[in-house]
C-alpha cells in the first residue's frame, strides 16, 4: 500500500455512525465462498438502524452477482479518515428489477484511522473568488483533493489577508459519470509560490473546506476510496 500503509494506524472497534453512511455511498461487498475472497463494488440504499442495511446487488460482465440468503459477507468503506468493515450475513435477495439485498446490521465495526484525510491527485480546472478579487473567478487547477479540503494552483495571487474563498469545481458522480457542480466555503491555510519555465510567479493554496455540502462529502468520499483500492499511485 505504500502510502496507505504510512498513514495507517491499527484496527480498533468504533461506533457505526463513525462510517458516516449515506445514500449512494461506494463501498466494497466481499464473498467468501472460495478460498480467496472476492471483492466486489456497491453502494448504499439505506438502512434499519439494529434491523438491516440495504445495498444494490453488485453487476458483474452485465449481470447482478448471485446471493444466497444466509451467506457470510464482509462490507468494506471508507468514511473519509477511516477504512472500516464488518461482517454480515444476506437476509433477503431482491431480484430483477429492484436488484438489491437486505443484509443484516452489523454487532460490531472495526475502524482503522488514518493519520491524515487521503487525498487524492487530480487535475481539475476550477475557479477561486473572494473579496480580494472583488467578487470576480479567478482560474485555478486543483493538483489533490481530500473529504477535508484541496490544494489549488493559480498564475493569480490573492491578498495576504484574505482568510477564506470561495472554490467551484466539478466532479463526476457513478454510475453514469453525470456532472455534479460542487461549490463550497473554503479556508486559506497555507500560500507557497514558485518560479515557472517562463519566469512567471505560481501560486499554490492549502485550502480546508468550511460545510462541505453532505452529498459533495460522499462524492469525494466515494473517490477516494476508489483510487485507495484501484488505484494508489493517485494517493497523495
Amino acid at each position: 500500500m505504500q502510502a496507505g500503509q504510512a498513514n495507517e494506524l491499527k484496527p480498533q472497534d468504533v461506533d457505526f455512525e463513525t462510517m458516516n453512511l449515506q445514500v449512494g455511498t461506494r463501498l466494497q461487498l466481499i464473498t467468501h465462498r472460495r478460498v480467496k475472497p472476492v471483492q466486489h463494488f456497491s453502494s448504499l440504499i439505506g438502512y434499519i438502524k439494529d434491523e438491516y442495511i440495504i445495498l444494490k446487488i453488485p453487476m458483474e460482465s452485465g449481470a447482478p452477482i448471485a446471493l444466497a440468503e444466509g451467506e457470510r459477507l464482509t462490507i468494506r468503506v471508507f468514511s473519509g479518515i477511516k477504512v472500516c468493515s464488518f461482517a454480515c450475513t444476506v437476509e433477503r435477495v431482491f431480484a430483477r428489477p429492484l436488484f438489491y439485498v437486505h443484509v443484516s446490521f452489523p454487532t460490531s465495526v472495526q475502524g482503522t484511522s488514518l493519520r491524515t484525510a487521503m487525498r487524492v491527485k487530480v487535475d481539475l480546472p476550477a475557479q477561486i473568488q473572494g473579496s480580494g478579487t472583488h467578487n470576480r473567478p479567478l482560474a485555478c487547477t486543483i493538483l489533490n483533493l481530500s473529504v477535508s479540503g484541496a490544494l489549488v494552483v493559480s498564475p493569480y495571487r490573492l491578498p495576504a489577508d484574505e482568510e477564506q474563498i470561495a472554490l467551484q469545481f466539478s466532479l463526476k458522480a457513478p454510475p453514469d459519470d453525470q456532472e455534479v457542480k460542487v461549490s463550497t466555503r473554503a479556508a486559506i491555510r497555507n500560500v507557497n509560490v514558485a518560479k515557472t519555465a517562463a519566469d512567471t510567479d505560481l501560486y499554490t493554496y492549502g485550502l480546508q473546506f468550511i460545510d462541505l455540502d453532505p452529498g459533495h462529502y460522499t462524492l469525494l468520499q466515494n473517490m477516494t476510496y476508489e483510487a485507495l483500492l484501484a488505484d494508489r499511485q493517485k494517493i497523495v
